[in-house]
This record gives C-alpha cells, sequence and structure tokens, in this order.
C-alpha cells in the first residue's frame, strides 16, 4: 500500500512527485511514489540499500528517465529529461563522489563551462568576486584560486554547494554528503545546510547517518523496496521510528558483538586453541608516518577494531599490510612466518584479504558481472591448466557468495554497478572468502549502507571469526567499535597509542586516545 508523502499544511509545493515509477532489467526500482517539498524545507530521505532513494534522486535531477509518473514544479509539469533541464529548474544534485576537477581552481570550479567574458574573453575579476560571495555564503573562507585537490573533503564538499548556488539552485539534493567528513566538518556542512534553508533554498538530505537526520529535518520521507513507507513530521522524527519503518524489524542488538574469548581475551592471554597470531606486526614503518612504529597481533577468530579521527592513519596501515604500499621497515607475521610484502600479490598469496574503503573504485569492477567480480581474485588459482577459465569454478564460487552473504540479485550475470551500495559490499566480501583467507582486513565495512545491511555484515563477522578467520577492521562509527570489536587498537597522528580490551572499549577512552590526550603504548 502507497503510504502519501504530503507537504506541510499551509505551505506551497515547490516540487511534487506523483505516482512515479521506473524499472531496471530483473528490478522494480520505484513503484507509485509520491514526494512533495515545500520552499525552505529539509527533507530527509532514508531507506535501506535499494529502496529506490538514489534512482528517485538521478530522476529529480536529470540524470535519468521515468517511465511512469509526473514531476511538478510550481505546480507546472516538467519534463526533466536532462541534467540542464534539471538545472535550469534550479535542481542541482551533489554526489556521494564529488564532481570537481581537482587540478583546477576553486573559483574555476565553480564557474566551469559558464565562465562570464568580456570582450571575448574570460573575466577572471567577476569569477573571482562572484566566487567570493558564493563561498562566503556556504562560510567557507579560502581563496578562490586555490587549487581544489589542496582541500580536504569537506571544504570540497562546501565547493559543490557554492558551485550549486552559483547557478541560482532552489532545491539542493544532497547524496550522503558526510560519509567521508570529520566531525568537525560535518559541522560546519550542517550550519551550511541550516542557512540555506533560512535563505529559502529546499534540501533533499540523504544519509544513513539518522543522528543527523533528527538535527536537521524538518519532514522525513521513508522509502521501502521502491515504495513510500511512512512519513515523520517534526517531533516524531526519531531514530527509532525511522528505523521501524525502514526494516520492520527489531535493530535493537545491532552493535552486540559475542566475546568469544571472554576472561582470556581480558587477561590478555592466548586463546588455549590457538598457538600463534593469524597476524603479528612487528616495529612496521608505514611510508606516510615514518616516525613511528606499529606492533600489534590479531589472533584466529579474533575481531579487533582500529579506531581513530581522519587522518590518524588507519588506511595508510591497512594498504602497507596488504602491499599497496611497501613498508620502511619491520616485519610481518602471518601464522608465525615472516612475509615480504612488496606489492598485494604478495598479501593474497599469504592468506590476507582487504575489503577497501571505497569499494566502487578499489574493491570492485563496477561494470562487471556479480560473478566475474566474484571470482576475479580466484581466477589464476582456479584456472584450467593454469592457463583456462574455469566456469564451473566461477558458478559454484558465486553460488557460494550469493547464498552464504544473501546477495540480493536477480543473476550472476547482473552487473555489479546496477546493485544496492549493501550488495555491492557483500561482492566484495565474496570475492576474497573465495580464497580461504585466513586474514580479513576490513576498511569501513558498513560505509554508505543501509542499518539493515550493517546487521547482515555484522553477523557475518562473527560468523567468520567463529571459523577461526582473523579480523581487523576500521571504523569511524563508535559504536560499531565498540559493538563488534573483542580489542580496540587506536591510532593517532600514525601513531598507535593505546589498546582497550572488554569493558575498557567505550567511547571516552577511545576519544581520550585518538586525540592523544592519553597514551597507553
Amino acid at each position: 500500500m502507497t503510504v502519501s508523502a504530503a507537504h506541510p499544511v499551509g505551505e506551497p509545493a515547490l516540487l511534487e512527485v506523483r505516482s512515479l515509477c521506473k524499472r531496471f532489467p530483473g528490478v522494480r526500482a520505484l513503484h507509485q511514489i509520491d514526494l512533495t517539498l515545500a520552499a525552505g524545507e529539509v527533507l530527509a530521505l532514508v531507506g535501506e540499500n535499494g529502496a529506490g532513494k538514489s534512482t528517485l534522486m538521478k530522476i529529480l535531477a536529470g540524470v535519468q528517465s521515468a517511465d511512469a509518473g509526473q514531476i511538478l514544479v510550481d505546480g507546472k509539469p516538467q519534463s526533466l529529461g536532462s541534467v540542464a533541464s534539471a538545472m535550469r529548474l534550479g535542481i542541482t544534485l551533489i554526489h556521494q563522489e564529488l564532481n570537481l576537477s581537482d587540478n583546477l581552481s576553486v573559483a574555476a570550479n565553480i564557474f566551469l563551462g559558464r565562465e562570464p567574458t568580456r570582450f571575448g574573453l574570460i573575466d577572471q575579476q567577476t569569477i573571482e568576486r562572484e566566487s567570493r560571495r558564493h563561498l562566503a555564503s556556504v562560510g567557507l573562507d579560502v581563496d578562490p584560486s586555490t587549487l581544489v585537490r589542496d582541500l580536504t573533503i569537506g571544504r570540497q564538499q562546501m565547493v559543490e554547494i557554492a558551485k550549486a548556488l552559483s547557478i541560482d539552485a532552489r532545491i539542493l539534493i544532497m547524496d550522503e554528503p558526510t560519509s567521508s567528513l570529520s566531525q568537525k566538518e560535518a559541522e560546519a556542512l550542517f550550519t551550511a545546510v541550516k542557512g540555506l534553508r533560512a535563505r529559502g533554498v529546499s534540501v533533499i538530505y540523504i544519509s544513513h547517518r539518522l543522528a543527523e537526520i533528527e538535527c536537521l529535518a524538518d519532514r522525513v520521507l521513508v522509502m521501502r523496496d521502491g515504495e513510500n513507507a511512512g512519513e515523520l513530521i517534526g517531533d516524531a522524527i526519531q531514530h527509532d521510528a525511522m528505523v521501524s519503518r525502514m526494516v520492520g524489524r527489531d535493530v535493537s542488538r545491532f552493535y552486540q558483538r559475542t566475546q568469544l574469548y571472554q576472561d582470556s581475551i581480558r587477561s590478555d592471554s592466548t586463546p588455549s586453541q590457538y598457538s600463534l597470531p593469524a597476524l603479528k606486526v612487528t616495529r612496521l614503518v608505514v611510508p606516510e608516518h615514518p616516525n613511528h612504529r606499529l606492533s600489534f597481533q590479531v589472533m584466529p577468530g579474533e575481531i579487533v577494531g582500529l579506531a581513530g579521527l581522519v587522518g590518524a592513519g588507519r588506511t595508510e596501515l591497512l594498504r602497507c599490510l596488504f602491499g599497496i604500499t611497501e613498508a620502511l621497515s619491520g616485519q610481518v607475521e602471518i601464522d608465525g612466518q615472516l612475509i615480504q610484502l612488496h606489492c598485494p600479490a604478495d598479501a593474497i598469496s599469504s592468506g590476507m584479504g582487504l575489503v577497501p574503503e571505497d569499494r566502487k573504485e578499489q574493491g570492485l569492477i563496477i561494470d562487471f558481472s556479480v560473478q566475474s567480480n566474484v571470482s576475479l581474485a580466484s581466477l589464476a588459482d582456479k584456472a584450467g591448466g593454469g592457463v583456462w577459465i574455469n566456469s564451473d569454478a566461477e558458478y559454484q564460487d558465486t553460488s557460494n557468495s550469493i547464498q552464504r552473504l544473501r546477495i540480493k540479485t536477480p543473476s550472476q550475470q547482473q552487473i555489479a554497478g546496477y546493485l544496492s551500495g549493501g550488495n555491492q559490499q557483500k561482492v566484495v566480501l565474496g570475492k576474497w572468502l573465495a580464497m580461504n583467507p585466513k586474514i580479513l582486513l576490513l576498511d569501513e565495512p558498513t560505509r554508505g549502507i543501509d542499518i539493515g545491511a550493517k546487521e547482515e555484515i555484522y553477523r557475518l563477522m562473527e560468523s567468520l571469526a567463529a571459523d577461526g578467520l582473523a579480523i581487523l577492521f576500521v571504523s569511524s562509527e563508535l559504536e560499531e567499535v565498540i559493538g563488534m570489536s573483542d580489542r580496540t587498537l587506536v591510532m593517532h597522528e600514525g601513531k598507535l597509542t593505546g589498546q582497550l580490551v572488554g569493558d575498557d572499549i567505550c567511547e571516552e577512552s577511545i576519544m581520550n586516545l585518538a586525540t592523544g590526550l592519553v597514551t597507553t603504548e
């Protein structure tokens, strides 16, 4: 049953969507979607991955076309057949992956393709003056001549907003805008969004971080399986209410890790069933932080969290362990054997797998099928005669992954890019599990995926650990680190500042170590 998405009483609808439908091969993405948006309103759009949020936003931004339904702007039906047509109506989409040219200046990006001219030449003075005005409107104090590559991700996000305002955007669509931001950058973004609302700019805000929604949204539209699933307004916008409409089940136990080692872990003794660490790192020097030596270990069947603020060096450590960057010095042992890690092939042959932070760019070949992605890492090992692709092995490995990881796909031949974020993440995991690894390195394993898919990833981590796999995972979500770690290692500016075990794994202790306030190592 479709739940109507009404706009606030007494306020005219700036944007209205009526009975919108969209299908892809084998997938019903949207069915009879209704949506309204008033001027100067922040409308949050929430739902599990695969709920249809991104498809709806792409249609509104002119990236894709609907199969049926109607879109009205200022009460008039509109055909949004292209990005240009949407922009002419004042609708702009800011993608999760920013669309800036990092080799150009801030000002050049803001006016790219729309440069004002004077006497037939580009008017640099006007570009700089107007850029300063638009940057000031979002609270960004930066020289317009600065190269975009020299800005933090958070500041690049503000440049995107300034660029949208330069084309007189009336409706700003923001897709997971804080997924790569520090807390300070996120707070600056929230201030900018509230400023936009005060100026009458409408914002459609998509995020899996429900605390942000509670803070920012005037109204929440919930989607499930491509349909309207409910609406929340004002004081009714609460975490539990959003979750119940998104997934329809109790999610209170998402972060509760079964402690496998109990007293043995708490006393730092080695679990009796394992005599050697699966991974032992001794005085490892990562190129990005040459003044610090890192030493730690991960036991078979143990889940170790790696916490720290953005820039602490967590991703750099995982990349070094996987051979993407070569360590300056130090030792890495797997099952007691010294390993030389000159490239990822060395790590893979030693029994390691890495699920990277950016699954689309580094974890998947997005235009390949699910089967091709799952079998990619194991092609050579299972090739017939060492040369020919083993189609039977490909099919079986992919079948096992789809069943074990509950990957939602119409077939093994479905293009990975058509899957939801959570299912794409499962395909990356399936690729490594097909190799039967000893150690799994996970970099932000639940970033950008919905709360239901998170639960499945957590249960999978526990299942793998129960089978004896050693897991080292990076996460910027403290609840995730606290709930899923047997032990937590904390980093600050490239240094391991401490280790927390059992009841000591709490927000205050992690933040004290992550900010360098205290050091226990």
